[in-house]
């Protein structure tokens, strides 16, 4: 049977949606679970949201005559994108530019470098809130920044870098794990 209840819209917690970590730090299992000191909070995101994109490719086999007989997948690309809008924020520099590629803070000076070596692959946790107070994160074991956007600096809009992770598969061929849970009523 229907169950509107099950319709959800998402939004960020209010202590922050993305968190990014080097790879290999602790993940949680649940989404209750305290992130390790690791993760560093990227801000705020545009309003687009979170957008999970799947990309398969498969092979139809056909007999003879013409039908389709058997669907094989060839491969399949699991990719996240946002749009992350806090772009002096250290932490979100070192994870759009490379960990060695920015240093300092706003008060002394921060110097970016801009090249051609390949950015850290990172694990990234994403904690949001479905309608009827329902918590749900998505872990993402390895994640490697395959697209940024075209930065606009204009007077009429926010600066923002629109990325776009692919998530690698771990060692158990997941990409990425999602988990829910019914938060707990505040106490009174």
């Amino acid at each position: 049977m229907s169950n509107a209840s099950n319709v959800s819209a998402g939004k960020p917690k209010v202590t922050g949606a993305i968190y990014v970590a080097p790879k290999g730090t602790a993940l949680p299992v649940t989404p209750e679970e305290e992130l390790s000191s690791a993760f560093e909070n990227l801000g705020y995101c545009s309003d687009a949201g979170l957008t999970n994109s799947t990309n398969l490719e498969t092979n139809n086999i056909k007999a003879w005559g013409g039908d389709t007989v058997l669907v094989i997948q060839s491969s399949k690309e699991d990719t996240f994108n946002f749009v992350l809008l806090e772009i002096k924020n250290v932490a979100v520099l070192k994870f759009i530019y490379g960990m060695s590629n920015v240093s300092g803070d706003l008060e002394t000076g921060i110097i970016i470098t801009v090249n051609n070596k390949d950015v850290d692959q990172v694990s990234i946790v994403i904690d949001m809130i479905l309608s009827g107070n329902i918590l749900k994160r998505i872990v993402i074991p390895t994640a490697s920044i395959s697209e940024v956007g075209d930065l606009t600096y204009s007077d009429e809009d926010a600066v923002g870098y629109d990325t776009t992770v692919n998530c690698i598969p771990d060692s158990a061929g997941n990409t990425h794990y999602e988990y829910m849970i019914q938060a707990a009523a505040p106490s009174a």
